[in-house]
């Protein structure tokens, strides 16, 4: 089933709220280790289809319409993860939050138009979401002048035209939200590489990295090795 009941569905909501706790509008806690692993643990939350699409289905009436089959993602829609993985921190950062628009919008529409407790409890985790990208760039150095990858932008395809019975709107959001899942599932792998950074690539693109100011060192300048002594040259060594 597409669908569980409503209570369950607030239920798990209600139980992950408790545990997650994310930076309040405006306020930016000072570990940049800890807003990465809240971003994280946010992004495995809204990729879920009990957080957002179970429940639109529900309401819409799409199961018993027997339309629920037709909630797939549209080639394109949404960046890959190769795509993602291709992004700088900064870069990374903005597409996540461009992504978070078209969904938002839809949430305010649902929330006039047909009010369930997911919507509230979903924008509430995107909001959060949207203020630790912005905390996590403020403590990005500035970006180089040389230009690299462009942040992809929002790939909201056209909307199919109006019916009397509006089945093409349930299905324009049911597509939106079944791609924002799949989204919020790839952002969520590229930031757990982040954290985890188990080679010189995830390093290298990890903000981690760029929040230490780390970096090779000058070549030219490395200290000598101890307990060796330099042999002039043109003599075998001793």
């Amino acid at each position: 089933m597409w669908a569980p009941p409503a209570r369950r569905t607030l239920l798990i909501l209600t139980l992950r709220l408790l545990f997650l706790h994310p930076a309040a509008p405006g306020a930016c806690p000072g570990s940049s280790q800890e807003l990465l692993t809240q971003l994280w643990k946010l992004a495995n939350l809204m990729q879920h289809p009990g957080s957002l699409l179970e429940p639109y289905i529900q309401v819409q009436g799409l199961e018993e319409s027997g339309l629920a089959g037709s909630c797939r993602q549209r080639p394109g829609a949404f960046p890959g993860l190769q795509e993602l993985r291709t992004l700088g921190p900064r870069a990374f950062l903005q597409t996540l939050s461009a992504q978070l628009g078209p969904v938002l919008r839809r949430l305010a529409a649902l929330q006039q138009e047909a009010p369930h407790p997911a919507w509230g409890e979903a924008q509430r985790y995107l909001l959060g979401i949207r203020n630790n990208i912005h905390c996590l760039a403020l403590l990005l150095p500035a970006p180089p002048e040389t230009p690299g990858p462009p942040p992809a932008r929002p790939r909201t395809p056209p909307p199919p035209p109006a019916t009397p019975n509006s089945f093409a709107r349930k299905l324009e959001g049911c597509w939106l939200l079944h791609g924002f899942h799949g989204f919020m599932r790839a952002a969520g792998q590229v930031l757990g590489e982040w954290r985890a950074a188990p080679g010189p690539r995830s390093r290298r693109h990890s903000p981690r990295r760029a929040l230490r100011g780390g970096g090779r060192r000058p070549r030219g300048r490395q200290p000598p090795r101890r307990g060796r002594r330099q042999e002039p040259r043109g003599q075998p060594p001793r």
